[in-house]
């Protein structure tokens, strides 16, 4: 059962403007990156659904979470189907994330009050999305469907849309700063924050400067819209 309502959920995605995502197939690593993501400030953090047992990992995230009482908010990415997504918010998922939109996911998630962010590439599928109470759509791959030019074209007829794009955003100040400026709610940054050669090292001090410097550049670019 989740820990943090669908409107904690919600605000803190949109006050923060980022979500982590990763995935490690070993709970001491994943128990530290977390660490080092909710150091760096971070509000939230995306485990995604991609390797066997992954469900184990999660599980033992989650619990390890909700001892140590973390105000981290854990949620679960990769969900292409309702049984799935019901699997992890048995275990504590507090958001589920997909890929593609799928009816039958966004319903389990509503009938239990879990924020719900499906991977759209168009804009009949963001409307539908809306449609089926989602308050935040992930554009995905964001690069591939047209990057922030058409996050801009979205928001021109549909200024109440909220877009998290995932995949082609990095660390960069210019990068993000053209995501923002198109109109993005937030961002999804897996192996671009999330390094792989940081995690491999060990190095989890500089992931939680990492993550620092991108939160402290969204909010300077917020700030200046």
């Amino acid at each position: 059962m989740a820990r943090f309502s669908r409107m904690q959920v919600l605000n803190a995605v949109i006050e923060s403007g980022l979500v982590p995502l990763f995935y490690n197939a070993d709970f001491e690593v994943s128990k530290q990156v977390a660490a080092a993501c909710e150091a760096g400030g971070a509000r939230v953090l995306e485990f995604t659904n991609r390797g066997d047992f992954a469900i184990d990992v999660f599980t033992q995230l989650s619990k390890h979470l909700a001892e140590q009482n973390s105000q981290l908010i854990l949620g679960i990415g990769s969900v292409v189907d309702a049984p799935t997504a019901a699997m992890y918010m048995a275990a504590g998922a507090n958001f589920v994330v997909g890929p593609v939109l799928n009816p039958e996911v966004a319903r389990v998630c509503n009938r239990h009050k879990v924020a719900y962010m499906p991977g759209c590439g168009t804009l009949s599928e963001i409307s539908q999305a809306e449609e089926l109470g989602v308050e935040i759509v992930k554009i995905f791959p964001g690069t591939s469907v047209g990057g922030p030019g058409f996050v801009k074209a979205v928001m021109g007829p549909c200024p109440w849309t909220r877009i998290m794009p995932t995949g082609g955003v990095d660390a960069s100040e210019e990068n993000l700063r053209a995501w923002f400026e198109a109109g993005a709610t937030c961002v999804g940054m897996g192996s671009k924050l999330i390094e792989k050669s940081l995690v491999a090292a060990g190095d989890y001090a500089a992931l939680t400067e990492k993550v620092a410097l991108v939160l402290q550049r969204i909010n300077a670019i917020r700030n200046s819209n």
